[in-house]
């Protein structure tokens, strides 16, 4: 009597032989070679990358790089290409699945949670920031259109935003999320505006203070839903990226309640192009804890009957020789906080630095800035460039 035919399962070896030659095959579509020769080609120093990045995407991709599993001479160049190819579309790891439905689902921006992002991001220590930042410390981006350096950059953007909140001496400004004050600052020493800050980073606070003695600034350790008295104009650049889509109404809600009549408002935010997207796991875990960027139609929608858009200006481009300065300074001063961080973080702060330059590059990712008024403004609004 003839013995059953037994189906053979697949080795181990025969499964990682496959997800290497997918691996080998999606990176052939961005011009991406394993192990090549090409400052964007991918070095591999361990057999479990292409398993990990598969199995995880961007998360296990990231945390082979951290664990020094790959290398890239140029990293920015290698996730360029992988976006313009569209790479990252075709990976849908099934293991994310509770990430996504954890964030559309849950408010992971509520008061209890909101100040984790300062204490694992902002308050890694303000040397660290001041060596990586322009001389104002603006960790926002740059305005390139006729900037030659970082800090031109930051000074040309800084103005841009004053002149489109159509400042002027004696006026009081609210700053949503004002780091360590450049904005302030700079508003108060050429604009003759008092500001009013707020933060939820201790060490911002400290720091800004002594950055602004003698100017008409003052510091709020305090969440922007805390807030209820008026100004002549509010701002808030790069924090709308914390508030989350369950709280985009809350925020606009305290701009109506917070802005003269005649005021307008400036927010200036990272954006994505899908509103039912989720946070990238990796940047959520390691970089920035309950962020969510907002679609251009969730902060339209959340803008109804709040809020009047007079202008929007997306500068996403320059987002990218931004971050790519931040990393030559950061690389450069890297010696004197080895010992504090150690290379696993060196890696980690790389690889967020240099995949988000890719993001813009790749115009995945954009920046805008809004223009609001409560009401409307009787003629219109006219943009300075």
């Amino acid at each position: 009597m003839a013995s059953p035919t037994r189906t053979r399962l697949p080795s181990r070896q025969q499964s990682r032989n496959s997800l290497d030659r997918l691996m080998h095959d999606l990176l052939e579509k961005a011009d991406i070679r394993v192990n090549g020769n090409r400052p964007w080609d991918i070095q591999l120093h361990a057999d479990n990358v292409p398993e990990r990045a598969l199995a995880y995407g961007n998360l296990g991709l990231g945390e082979a790089y951290m664990d020094g599993h790959w290398d890239v001479e140029r990293l920015d160049e290698f996730f360029f290409r992988i976006l313009r190819a569209r790479i990252h579309d075709q990976v849908q790891p099934l293991r994310l699945a509770f990430h996504s439905m954890r964030a559309r689902l849950l408010n992971l921006q509520n008061l209890r949670r909101a100040r984790q992002v300062g204490e694992v991001h902002y308050d890694l220590g303000n040397d660290f920031y001041a060596a990586m930042l322009d001389r104002r410390m603006t960790y926002t981006c740059g305005y390139w259109r006729n900037a030659r350096t970082l800090d031109e950059a930051q000074e040309a953007k800084l103005d841009l935003i004053c002149r489109k909140l159509e400042l002027e001496p004696g006026m009081r400004v609210l700053d949503i999320g004002c780091g360590w004050g450049s904005f302030m600052q700079y508003a108060a020493e050429h604009y003759g505006v008092e500001c009013v800050g707020l933060t939820i980073s201790e060490q911002q606070v400290s720091l800004g203070q002594e950055r602004c003695q003698g100017l008409p600034v003052e510091f709020r350790l305090q969440d922007y839903r805390e807030v209820d008295e008026r100004f002549d104009a509010i701002v808030s650049i790069g924090m709308f990226e914390h508030v989350g889509r369950k709280n985009h109404r809350t925020f606009l809600e305290t701009v109506n309640r917070c802005l003269s009549d005649d005021g307008l408002c400036l927010l200036h935010t990272i954006g994505k192009h899908r509103r039912n997207s989720t946070p990238d796991p990796w940047v959520d875990k390691y970089i920035f804890p309950n962020g969510d960027l907002p679609a251009l139609g969730q902060i339209t929608d959340a803008a109804e009957d709040l809020a009047i858009i007079e202008d929007i200006h997306n500068f996403g481009a320059d987002y990218d020789p931004t971050l790519m300065a931040w990393e030559r300074n950061f690389e450069a001063a890297w010696p004197q906080f080895r010992d504090r961080y150690g290379e696993r973080f060196r890696r980690m702060w790389r690889y967020y630095l240099l995949s988000c330059a890719a993001l813009f590059r790749a115009r995945e990712t954009q920046l805008w800035q809004l223009v609001l008024s409560r009401r409307g403004l009787v003629g219109g609004y006219r943009r300075t460039s």
